[in-house]
């Protein structure tokens, strides 16, 4: 065996052999070396040749984010944890135990039970505190939410044993309960605003949400309803197809609903299959600056259809369509594939820019500095002009869907001193211990859902105590602004102890007078003014 007196000389001599041998490969492979077989060449050469340990996993990972980010902010890619977390909300349900509830000191409070749902079955009951999971202390160690929800869900079938602090009870109750699959609701609340309208509050467009939002619209044609507000504030969107159903349900038979179109990806229009069923009546929709993607299908179909008022401020300005690419390993490529466009023509898509998306995803923010959000006269109108199908009124696309009527965000209530209350968490803590010591009184008091939101009064004694709470948590009393907040605050924790006794629909029939957007709702469905709003003058 050669022995080399010179190390240098041999390391010197082996990377000059791997350069021949690269540049060798490299000529024989010129006339077909496309882009993905630089990108293996480059994989194979940093796991042949790098200095240390690698986790190519990772690095693998990494590549494909940087490439994605330099197309448009929203094709994105997702490992299988966040793969799971991103499609259970819209798949409808997951499997679990089925309790609602927060981590507030440091511990686990059940706030509800799904009705029908594994921990009902087993007897665990709103109050109760979650000690120890599989004999895992979960209390008092300041254990992530994360890592709870992860504990509590598991496949369906499987088996979790909780113990249990209950009010009342000297010692821990052991629960052995049976995950099953725990649905998610798209609907949050369904009610009648008035003798006549009705009021329906949509989080997400999910598989089940056509359905959820049909079975509320029959329920409230059942107590009166003739027209409707559909509220879409805050709903950042979800899959195409419930959001086709939900507007189609507004639309005669053949109205255009959207189309999509990209450069890879041919024309695609999606007309109204059947009549709706409320093809009659008064329709507003809600929106604001966080209403995004299928929200903005369905307000711009209704809009541009002649069929609703679209009442708010400016939609989000979301229009690409992305396409799911599951890997094997249970990861998944968002890949924009289209454009979203309303029936006029209009381009949901507000401006951007490929590989340059901090200004993008900054954009609510220059809305509020530029006072857009406060001032009708600060908002930026699209550059596309195109008009209504019907009544020719002009709207305008390029920068999400403008609503016909305009609301101003309300700060009137808003003060630093609420802020630090909600913060830091004073204001739900309250509402959990006040509820803790009065549940049964309150059931007993108040009857119904309706006799508690017509009758309970947040007391000047409570929001003392609150201020006593707030307090212990380094919130210094401040008379001025508990002046300007307190209606806003005494409506808030009514809200939040009806939804621990009643269901989460409680807190929006009690607090959602509060919205601007809903009382200018309320009267224009109610006022000779939607008349006119709709008609071919355009809009205000």
């Amino acid at each position: 065996m050669k022995v080399f007196k010179n190390p240098l000389r041999f390391t010197a001599l082996i990377a000059i052999l791997s350069i021949t041998i690269f540049s060798l490969a490299a000529q024989s492979l010129k006339n077909d070396f496309t882009p993905d077989r630089k990108i293996d060449i480059v994989t194979r050469i940093i796991s042949s040749y790098y200095v240390d340990s690698l986790n190519m996993d990772s690095v693998v990972e990494q590549g494909i984010i940087a490439m994605l980010k330099t197309l448009d902010p929203h094709s994105s890619y997702s490992n299988p944890e966040e793969t799971k977390a991103l499609t259970e909300p819209l798949e409808g349900n997951f499997s679990g135990v089925g309790i609602q509830f927060n981590m507030l000191t440091d511990t686990l409070y059940v706030i509800q039970t799904v009705a029908g749902g594994p921990s009902e079955k087993v007897g665990i009951m709103a109050g109760d505190r979650i000690i120890t999971v599989n004999d895992t202390l979960i209390a008092g160690i300041k254990k992530p939410n994360a890592e709870v929800i992860k504990m509590l869900r598991g496949p369906k079938g499987s088996e979790v044993t909780v113990e249990v602090m209950r009010r009342g009870v000297p010692e821990l109750i052991k629960f052995r309960i049976v995950r099953d699959d725990i649905p998610i609701y798209s609907v949050d609340a369904a009610f009648m605003a008035d003798p006549t309208t009705g009021y329906i509050s949509l989080s997400r467009f999910a598989d089940s949400s056509a359905k959820e939002v049909a079975e509320a619209m029959a329920k409230l044609y059942k107590q009166g309803m003739k027209n409707l507000i559909l509220n879409l504030e805050d709903n950042g969107g979800g899959y195409l197809g419930a959001a086709f159903n939900i507007a189609g349900m507004f639309l005669p038979e053949n109205a255009p609903v959207v189309y999509t179109h990209g450069l890879n990806q041919p024309m695609q229009k999606f007309n109204n299959e059947q009549d709706g069923f409320m093809t009659d009546g008064r329709v507003i929709v809600m929106v604001n600056q966080n209403s995004a993607s299928a929200s903005e299908i369905v307000s711009g179909a209704l809009q541009d259809n002649d069929r609703a008022l679209i009442v708010g401020r400016r939609t989000y300005g979301k229009g690409l369509v992305q396409r799911p690419f599951p890997l094997p390993d249970g990861s998944m490529v968002r890949l924009t594939t289209a454009h979203y466009y309303t029936p006029s023509g209009r381009s949901i898509q507000k401006p951007y820019t490929n590989g340059q998306n901090d200004d993008y995803y900054a954009d609510i923010r220059h809305r509020y500095d530029s006072g857009e959000l406060m001032n009708e006269d600060s908002v930026k109108v699209g550059g596309q002009l195109h008009h209504t199908l019907n009544l020719r009124r002009p709207v305008y696309g390029g920068g999400g869907i403008m609503p016909d009527k305009f609301v101003p965000i309300d700060t009137t209530y808003y003060t630093t001193y609420y802020r630090d209350l909600v913060a830091r968490g004073v204001m739900i803590k309250f509402a959990q211990n006040y509820v803790d010591l009065h549940r049964k009184e309150i059931k007993k008091q108040y009857k119904t859902e309706t006799d508690f939101i017509n009758k309970f009064e947040i007391t000047d004694e409570m929001l003392a105590r609150l201020v006593e709470m707030g307090q212990s948590e380094d919130i210094a009393p401040n008379p001025e602004a508990m002046e300007i907040s307190g209606p806003f605050i005494r409506l808030i924790l009514k809200g939040l102890i009806g939804r621990d006794i009643y269901d989460d629909s409680t807190y929006q029939r009690v607090v959602i007078p509060l919205n601007p957007t809903y009382r200018e709702a309320l009267r224009l469905i109610n006022s000779p003014e939607y008349d006119t709003l709709l008609s071919n003058s355009g809009q205000s």
